[in-house]
This record gives structure tokens, C-alpha cells and sequence, in this order.
């Protein structure tokens, strides 16, 4: 009996078609893509075809059949690598990589814990399609390859290749208009163009933005200077200077959300330090504070915090543009007789701090060899936060006063895994070990910090302090929305996304006793603008995104990285409006008006990282320099 013979191009087709496929199930089981209609399905079931037709494509031009069958395994290789490394990066970091977090190899030893906790045995899944084309190769009997194919066929081929491609595309700005000029959403990118598509617009993005420094000349500073000073609000002058020649303790509290605050989970009261910090008569509480962070999450907090810019939008300011020339609060603190210091228990090389703090112009940064850990004091990111405190206030006693020391916390972090001796809460009961966790570190986190203020008034610094504490970005990532609707007892809407990007912020002022709940709207770029206007510092020149949170001028309009906003009546998210105070969606013209500011800010902000635009500005005088200005320290 004769056996069949496929026809020739047969492992080719298998493997376009088994990727293809695998690849759309990728994209509905493991990330969370919204869609909204028809269209949009059509969209993501079709837009991973054109690119793999051109990337496994290229074996027409190989005459022997060995050499087409190695060269379609290995891009069947790579291609899984490249979606399997997106899923595993999203399942922490609700996000797909970007071509700068490859070269960040730095953190990728002090991220293994969380790395392993996103990866399960049935993620073979993932390489299926190098499996089958393996077996097709193995037991397809096909037409001997005695030539490549003609120039003719690859032509033909190649035509439709791109006829596909352009077709995705006129579907997807149909669908999405200026998807690729507008859109900081990776999701919608992917949602749209495709996953390998998306990495190539990527590698074209970061390419354009290394560009832009080298052909910057500081001309475009004048369309940024004249929309800082046309939408800055005046400081509150009734706030301004009562922390005078204080010391400044700025703390970040590791992936701490405001959900967790004055909030109970199964009858057991989570951060019960903080709730009474809350009502505290020093103490000044916004509830209405949201992160602003993008990849480089705390990292990213750092820089909005010392900078009031916002963060890039595909890496970590940090990693990419660390050799710029920055303004920043530590400098501005610097220039008025402050001693300047970073304490975090962790490697000095992590987010490339050791490199970035000095060109934010930090005195001292003391990492983990600072201080002592010992037995029961090691948590996997480093030291436990409790002891962290205690060690870090001990510091505070040797420094020349006044100081600004900046605390980072990190026991709170995924995939929070605490000792039993830590855990002064019970975990909570959903199908989400993440959130279960989280609430008993969020309890920990919360005994550090009554710890801080003890430590603080034990060694006589507290009285002449201001601290300032602020959560750096989100804990609990959408993936966990089921969970979260458990713990709500209600279904997660993209409002409801939005506004759990909330996070504490507190200013404690020891002896203010005008302490009060503010419910402002603002976020991670009025930090800078508050702080220095509470320690009576002028910035009036300063290029900074943010307002006074106490100006009585300041409009209520917070952005996020992504392109969502909060305005004081509407919630602009998944491509919605929706009311603030009902979560309903309303009238689209509500949102309309902001969507294009917010582009705007995003977009100068990023113009300024990208073209290093400060080095042709003088924050003194407000004047822009002829000539470029030194960079900062490498």
C-alpha cells in the first residue's frame, strides 16, 4: 500500500496554522483582553497571521528540506519564547515587555521569587506548536524540496503576506483611530496589530526614542515651558514653609493600595496603625491619591516623586535615561543646606539606583550592606521591614541635620510571602493565593510603620521631622479581579480598575493639630509641588507636571500612564467615561475635552526624557541655555 505524500509545503502551512492558533488561545486564556464586540474578535483572531506568514515565510528561500525544517523549528522557538515571556511578565505585572526590560538583566536575580511564583508545569502549552511541527517533520511523508520555490510563488506569497497585514491594520484604525499615534495602551496594541507585530512597532519606538536625544537642541523646551506655566497652579501660601528646616522622611510604602485602609477582611481589622494615623491631629490624609507608575513601578514612583514628570511609557526611566540632566527634589533640598540620603535593604544595582541617584544628585544611598541582618530578619527581597525601620532611624542619628532620608519598604511585595512569626492576621479565603497573602503583609507593612514613628520619637527626632508616606503603585493586579470581587462583593468594572489604583498618601506634621481628611484628587506627580511648597522651598521655574495639592487654584485632573485619567467628575478608562461618584458610564462629551490634554502631558513629559531637554534649561532663571549643560554624573 503506497503512503500518501503530502504536498511540499505542507510542515510550513502546519506550522503558520499551529502557532497562529495557539497564539489566539494565548491571547483568551491568559491575558485579560476586553472586548467589546464583533469586530474587535475578528481583530484579535486574525492579527498574529500576517507576521507569522512573513517570519516562516522566509523558509521558501531554502532549497534543502533539512534546512526549511530546522529553520521553521527554530521559529517556532522563538516565537513561544516571545509569547511565553509575555505571559509569564504579565501574570505579575499586568503588562507585555518591552524591548529596554530585556536588557535589564540587573533585576532579574532579585526578581526570581516573583518570577517563580508565575510559572506551572502546564505552561508546556506554550511550545505546543514546536511539538506538532516536530511530529509533522517526523511522521508526514511530503514532496522531496529539490529547489526553492519560484520567484513567482515567493512573490505571490510575500504579496499576500502584506495585503493581510495592511488589511489588520485598516480594521484596526477603523476600529482604534491613530492607534499607533496616539496609543500608550499596550494592550491595545496587542489587542490590534498582534503580539509579534507589537514587539516590531516596539523595537521601532525605542529605536526613535534614542534618536531623540542625539538630534535634540532644546527648541522644543519652549512649547513645554509655555504649557507648564500656562496650567501651573499658584502654592498655597497658607501652607507654605510650616515644615521649614525640618527634617524631611519621605516613606514609600511597598505596593500598599488605599483599598486595604480603614477597611476590616473577615472581621479582622488590616492596617490599624495607619487607620488611626488617619484621624490623627497631625496628620493630613488623602484618600483620593492615585499611583502613576508604568514598568518600573517603584522605581518609577521614585522618579515622579523626585521630578514630577511622568514615567516612560514602555521601561524604567531608571535603566533608560539615568545619564540625563534631572532637577530633582534631592538637588532643590541639596541647594538649601539638606543633607540627602536613600535607605532601601536591597542591592544597590536593583532598578540601577546606584547609577540613577546620581544623576537625581543623592548625597548617600545605603543599601543592604548598610545594614545587619540577622537570623529570622531576611525576607526574599532583601531585609524584613520592621528591623529596616529600627536600623534606618539609627541612621538618621548620625546624619547632619537637616536631612531628607527616603525610605523604601519591600516586605509588602509580591508574592508576599511572609514568616509565621510576621503574620498578625489570618490569610483571606479566595481562589487567589496573591490577595490571600497580601492582606497579611499589608498588616506587616502596617506594624513597620508604627515602628518608624516609635523609633523616630525614642531617638528625639520626630518633633522636628515632617513625614511623608505615599503608596508606589499597585499590589493586586487585575488578574486578580475575581478575587477582588469577592473581597468587594461586586463585579470589577474598568471603573472599578481605575479607582483601585488609589494609594495612601499621608503628610504628618509633628505639632500641626490641624490634621484633616483631604479629599482632593490628585496623585504621584503633586508630590514634588507639595512637599517642597510645605518646606518652603521656591520652584517657580522648575519644569513639573504637578500641582500644590493644597492650592486652592489646582484643578482636580490626575493622569495615568496609560492614558486614563480622574477628573473631579468623570473616570475615563477602557475607552469609557464614567461618572466619579456612581461608577456609571455617562456622557462621552465629559471625558472628551481631557483625553487630548492628558496625551498632551504624557507626551511632553516623555519629549523632555527622551530629547534629555533639561540640559538646555536653567531652573534658576527659567531661560533656556545656547549651549547643552553638563550631563549628570554616569
Amino acid at each position: 500500500m503506497l503512503k500518501r505524500e503530502w504536498p511540499k509545503h505542507s510542515i510550513l502551512a502546519i506550522a503558520i496554522i499551529a502557532t497562529w492558533l495557539k497564539t489566539y488561545i494565548v491571547y483568551k486564556t491568559a491575558f485579560s483582553i476586553t472586548i467589546d464586540n464583533a469586530l474587535q474578535e475578528f481583530i484579535l483572531f486574525i492579527n498574529p497571521l500576517s507576521m507569522l506568514l512573513l517570519l516562516y515565510g522566509l523558509a521558501l528561500f531554502f532549497k534543502s528540506e533539512k534546512a526549511k525544517n530546522r529553520y521553521l523549528l527554530i521559529m517556532t522557538l522563538v516565537t513561544a519564547a516571545i509569547l511565553y515571556g509575555n505571559v509569564a511578565f504579565y501574570r505579575f505585572f499586568s503588562d507585555f515587555i518591552t524591548l529596554p526590560l530585556l536588557f535589564q538583566t540587573q533585576n532579574f536575580g532579585d526578581l526570581k521569587s516573583s518570577a517563580a511564583a508565575s510559572i506551572f508545569w502546564t505552561d508546556i502549552f506554550y511550545f505546543s506548536d514546536f511539538l506538532i511541527v516536530l511530529l509533522a517533520i517526523k511522521f508526514l511523508p511530503t514532496m522531496k524540496i529539490t529547489e526553492k520555490a519560484s520567484s513567482v510563488q515567493r512573490k505571490a506569497y510575500f504579496i499576500l503576506s502584506a495585503a493581510l497585514m495592511f488589511f489588520n491594520l485598516g480594521l484596526a484604525e477603523a476600529e482604534r483611530p491613530q492607534l499607533l499615534t496616539r496609543s500608550f495602551d499596550r494592550e491595545m496594541l496587542v489587542k490590534n496589530i498582534g503580539m509579534y507585530n507589537y514587539h516590531l512597532y516596539d523595537v521601532y519606538i525605542q529605536s526613535k526614542s534614542q534618536a531623540q536625544r542625539a538630534l535634540a537642541n532644546g527648541s522644543e523646551l519652549v512649547e513645554v515651558t509655555n504649557y507648564v506655566s500656562s496650567t501651573q497652579a499658584e502654592p498655597s501660601d497658607e501652607m507654605h514653609g510650616i515644615a521649614k528646616d525640618r527634617n524631611l522622611i519621605v516613606v514609600t510604602l511597598e505596593s500598599l493600595q488605599t483599598f486595604v485602609l480603614n477597611n476590616e477582611m473577615n472581621g479582622q481589622t488590616i492596617t490599624p496603625f495607619m487607620n488611626e494615623l488617619t484621624k490623627d491631629k497631625d496628620t493630613i490624609y488623602f484618600p483620593n491619591f492615585y499611583h502613576q507608575t508604568g514598568l518600573g513601578k517603584t522605581s518609577d514612583s521614585e522618579f515622579i516623586l523626585e521630578n514630577s514628570l511622568y514615567p516612560r511609557g514602555g521601561s524604567a526611566v531608571f535603566f533608560t535615561h539615568s545619564g540625563n540632566t534631572y532637577n530633582s527634589m534631592a538637588e532643590k533640598l541639596g541647594e538649601n543646606g539638606y543633607f540627602t540620603n536613600v535607605q532601601h535593604a536591597n542591592t544597590k544595582s536593583f532598578w540601577n539606583r546606584d547609577i540613577m541617584y546620581q544623576a537625581l544628585e543623592i548625597d548617600e544611598f545605603q543599601d543592604i550592606e548598610s545594614f545587619t541582618i540577622e537570623e529570622g530578619q531576611a525576607v526574599n527581597w532583601g531585609m524584613k521591614d520592621v528591623p529596616f525601620m529600627q536600623q534606618s532611624v539609627e541612621h538618621m542619628t548620625e546624619m547632619q541635620q537637616p536631612f531628607y532620608s527616603r525610605l523604601l519598604t519591600l516586605t509588602n511585595h509580591h508574592p508576599f510571602y511572609l514568616d509565621e512569626e510576621d503574620k498578625f492576621i489570618s490569610e483571606f479565603d479566595s481562589n487567589s493565593g496573591t490577595l490571600n497573602r497580601y492582606f497579611q503583609t499589608a498588616r506587616y507593612l502596617d506594624e513597620a510603620v508604627k515602628e518608624l514613628f516609635e523609633e523616630l520619637k525614642a531617638k528625639g527626632l520626630y518633633e522636628n521631622s515632617i513625614i511623608v508616606m505615599y503608596g508606589d503603585h499597585y499590589g493586586i493586579s487585575e488578574n486578580h479581579n475575581a478575587a477582588m470581587s469577592q473581597f468587594l462583593g461586586k463585579e470589577i468594572t474598568p471603573y472599578d480598575t481605575a479607582q483601585l489604583q488609589k494609594v495612601p498618601f499621608f503628610v504628618h506634621i509633628p505639632g500641626y493639630g490641624e490634621g484633616h481628611v483631604n479629599e482632593e484628587i490628585g496623585g504621584q506627580i503633586d508630590m514634588r509641588p507639595t512637599i517642597l511648597n510645605l518646606m518652603g522651598i521656591e520652584a517657580d521655574e522648575d519644569i513639573q507636571f504637578g500641582d500644590d495639592l493644597f492650592s486652592e487654584e489646582r484643578e482636580e485632573f490626575t493622569v495615568f500612564r496609560d492614558g486614563r485619567f480622574i477628573t473631579g467628575e468623570n473616570v475615563y478608562a477602557g475607552g469609557s467615561c464614567y461618572d466619579l461618584e456612581t461608577g456609571e458610564i455617562d456622557d462621552p462629551a465629559g471625558c472628551e475635552p481631557f483625553i487630548d490634554r492628558a496625551m498632551q502631558q504624557l507626551n511632553y513629559s516623555e519629549a523632555i526624557i527622551n530629547g534629555d531637554l533639561l540640559r538646555f534649561y536653567d531652573e534658576e532663571t527659567g531661560e533656556l541655555l545656547t549651549d547643552e549643560a553638563p550631563a549628570a554624573t554616569q
